[in-house]
Order: C-alpha cells, then sequence, then structure tokens
C-alpha cells in the first residue's frame, strides 16, 4: 500500500443543511486533514488510490457527471479502513456538490438530503475516522434527520456528538426539540431548564428564543402549569414591558386565556400591568379604569385615565376618555375622607368592610391605610382570604416592602390567584435582581 497525502477533501466538513444552517470553514477541513498526514497519513490500496486520484480532481472542477463513475470506482475497489473512509469522504462530496448545487440553481425546488445519510453513517462508524471529524459528522448526521423529521435518530445523533466533544451553540436546543417531538415534553423541558442554568452559570445569558420555545410547546399541548413557569422564567430573564405584557394579556386577558379571571382578578392583574409600566394603548387604560370604576374605586379610575394621558397612550382627543376621567374624578372628589368608614370597619364584627375600605385607600394611592385595612379584614375574617392576601402583597410591594409582600402572595393558594400571585412575585424578584 502507498502512503496518501495529495487527497484534498474540500467539502466533507461542509454540510450547508437546509434546516439547520451548518458549516465549517474549507480552512478548517484541510487543517484538520494536514494533521492526520503529520500523523503518519492515510494509506490506501493502490486501486482506491488510483480511483481516487481520477476522482478528487473532477470533484474539485464540479463536474459530478464525470466524477460519479470515478467514486463508484473507489467504492469498488475499497477494502481497508482507509479506503473506506476516502470512498465514503468523496461520496459524499459528490453528493452534497449535486445536492446543494441544484439547490443554488433552483433554490424553490423540493431538498431531499437522504442521500447524505449513507456516507455520513460510514464515516461516523470508519475506525480511520478522526474522533473531532466523527464528532462533527455525528452532529450532521443529526441535523440531517432532524431536517427529515426523523426525531428518535436525530436524538441520538446529537447525544453521539456530545458524547465525543462536540460542542454547538444549536446543540442544546436541537436536542430539546428532537426530545420533544418524540413526545417527551417533560424531559424536554427539564433538559431546557437545565441547559438554561448552565449557560447562565457560566457567565452568560441563555437566549430569549428557548423560553419562548418552551412557552409555545408546552401551551401547545394544553400543559397550563409548565406553560405559566416558563412564562415567569421568561419575564424574570427579559423583563421588557413588552414581554409582560404578553405574558399576562396570555395568561387572563385574551380569549381562550390560561385562567379565566373574574372582574376582581383582571383588576389585580391590571395593578400588575400598571406597576410593570405595561399598559400598552388606550386599550388597556380604559379597560382597567372601567373595571376600577365599576367596583365603585373612582380615584384609581382618575389616576390611571390621567396617566395614560400623560404618557400619551390615551390621544388626547379620546372623548370617551375625557368622560370616564371626568366622572371619576367628580365621584373621587364626592368620596372624601375615608376616616368615617375606617373606623366602622375595624369596629366591625367580620372583615368585610375592613377588605373594601383597604381597596379604596388603595386606589387613593394611601397603601400605608390600605395595608392596615387588608390586615384587619384577614385577622376579623369572613372574607375571601386569598383576594386579601394578594391585595395586601400589592400594597405592600407599592411600599416597596417586597419581604413582606412576597410573604403575602405566599399565603395565596388558591387557583387562579395562586398564578397571579406568581406573576406579581416574578416582578419583585426582577426589581431585586
Amino acid at each position: 500500500m502507498k502512503m496518501f497525502s495529495k487527497l484534498a477533501l474540500m467539502a466533507v466538513l461542509a454540510t450547508g443543511v437546509s434546516t439547520i444552517a451548518v458549516t465549517e470553514p474549507v480552512a478548517a477541513a484541510q487543517k484538520n486533514k494536514n494533521k492526520k498526514e503529520e500523523a503518519g497519513g492515510l494509506k490506501l490500496s493502490p486501486e482506491a488510490l488510483k480511483a481516487a486520484q481520477t476522482a478528487q480532481p473532477l470533484l474539485q472542477a464540479k463536474d459530478y457527471a464525470a466524477a460519479e463513475p470515478a467514486v463508484a470506482a473507489v467504492e469498488a475497489a475499497a477494502k481497508t479502513e482507509d479506503d473506506k473512509y476516502i470512498a465514503a469522504a468523496l461520496r459524499y462530496d459528490l453528493e452534497s456538490g449535486k445536492l446543494y448545487g441544484a439547490q443554488a440553481a433552483n433554490p424553490n425546488a423540493p431538498l431531499d438530503e437522504t442521500v447524505l445519510a449513507k456516507p455520513l453513517d460510514t464515516l461516523i462508524a470508519n475506525a480511520s475516522t478522526p474522533p473531532a471529524d466523527k464528532a462533527r459528522y455525528a452532529f450532521r448526521r443529526g441535523a440531517l434527520a432532524y431536517n427529515g423529521k426523523q426525531y428518535p435518530v436525530a436524538l441520538q445523533m446529537f447525544q453521539q456528538a456530545k458524547q465525543l466533544g462536540y460542542n454547538d451553540p444549536q446543540m442544546p436546543l436541537l436536542m430539546v426539540k428532537a426530545k420533544m417531538e418524540t413526545g417527551d415534553v417533560a424531559g424536554a423541558n427539564a433538559d431546557l431548564d437545565a441547559a438554561i442554568q448552565q449557560i447562565n452559570a457560566s457567565g452568560q445569558k441563555a437566549p430569549e428564543d428557548y423560553y419562548r420555545y418552551a412557552i409555545a410547546r408546552s401551551n401547545q399541548r394544553k400543559m397550563v402549569p409548565e406553560t405559566l413557569s416558563w412564562m415567569r422564567k421568561w419575564i424574570a430573564a427579559y423583563p421588557t414591558s413588552k414581554n409582560w405584557r404578553d405574558a399576562l394579556v396570555i395568561y387572563g386577558l385574551q380569549p381562550g386565556s390560561l385562567a379565566t379571571l373574574d372582574k376582581n382578578q383582571k383588576i389585580d392583574l391590571f395593578r400588575l400591568m400598571r406597576t410593570s409600566k405595561s399598559l400598552a394603548d388606550q386599550n388597556d387604560y380604559l379597560e382597567y379604569a372601567q373595571n376600577v370604576s365599576e367596583k365603585g374605586l373612582p380615584a384609581e379610575a382618575e389616576a390611571v385615565l390621567r396617566e395614560g394621558t400623560a404618557s400619551g397612550k390615551i390621544p388626547a382627543g379620546n372623548g370617551a376618555a375625557k368622560a370616564m376621567l371626568a366622572d371619576s374624578a367628580a365621584k373621587a372628589k364626592a368620596e372624601g375622607s375615608l376616616a368615617p368608614t375606617e373606623k366602622k370597619a375595624l369596629a366591625a364584627a367580620d372583615g368585610k368592610l375592613a377588605a373594601v375600605t383597604g381597596e379604596a385607600y388603595y386606589g387613593q394611592g394611601n397603601y400605608a391605610k390600605a395595608v392596615e385595612l387588608y390586615r384587619a379584614a384577614l385577622q376579623k375574617g369572613g372574607v375571601n382570604a386569598d383576594e386579601v392576601n394578594t391585595r395586601l402583597g400589592i400594597a405592600l410591594a407599592a411600599q416597596g416592602n417586597k419581604a413582606e409582600a412576597k410573604a403575602a402572595f405566599a399565603n395565596v393558594k388558591g387557583a387562579p390567584r395562586a398564578d397571579l400571585a406568581a406573576f406579581w412575585t416574578a416582578w419583585l424578584d426582577s426589581q431585586a435582581a
């Protein structure tokens, strides 16, 4: 046999996969080949060498019609592992050249990458394939299977690539997606959560797409607790006003929401949108103001409408907003002092009036008094404890008392308020960070 040192495997380490775009620079491919040659090189049988020397120039010239019988001759002559390695590499070069050349000429034509599977499988299994290259081939084989919706095969190949030391920023999410598509949603979510924690622990930040993907797929499968958990993780990592609004609207303010909220619960959701500055437009402000106005909280309605007007989100010419603002301002003025009502509430046998008075104080922006009355309501009893604890937490948060606010939210147990309280807790945690 003869030392083989001149074969340029220009495309062995490049795939150009259509759905998962993964490429390896030609220079890197040549560098890897040179390392092998320096270590002793490939030893080809004379027949395989002669056929390969015929095939390679034709492949470099992209004369695929002439290269086809030459590559077939290499495959026919291959006896040793080195022969088979070169034959598979040339076959891969040939098929990928034909495939992606045709795609470049006609981008709209269907792309059938299955022809690349066999040479890649041979390269992965071949003892002559350098370990680093084998890891790359395994990743590319996984990408091929993924694009072909062969998710169990894709997952197996990605896992093999990982075991061989291959590191690609796309691979963790691809593995999660492949596992998700096999039906192992819980396992995929756990893997994705672990990947996010690993990335964050390294000092980097997990991509936002990781969270969005988990939310979408969990929601698609009607896994409400998992969806809500991912939504809270998402807004904790990326706490923009838009993300907060998207999360809260999906949670409880659109048709088909994750939770069905009554008017009282929606008020507390709108309060979170106001606090997180995620009220987006005049519709948000008007709906919020209408809800609190109907619950007898004119001062809060007035404050919300004035904020919306000052921010420009309620247009100056909006007649409905002007009329609602004038009505709310008049009712707030007529409401006057809450001191007499507070006195009655504290003397009452149960906490119902105290809870209502606490709401009125909150609407006026007197958060200290609101906290006092909410606590009195809980102590006296006879009230919806989950509702009052939610509002106690909101008032404490408005005071900047994060620790006690979180403790109040932790006391909210029933659905859907427990999830609403968890969103408030997520906001508090984002402020602490």
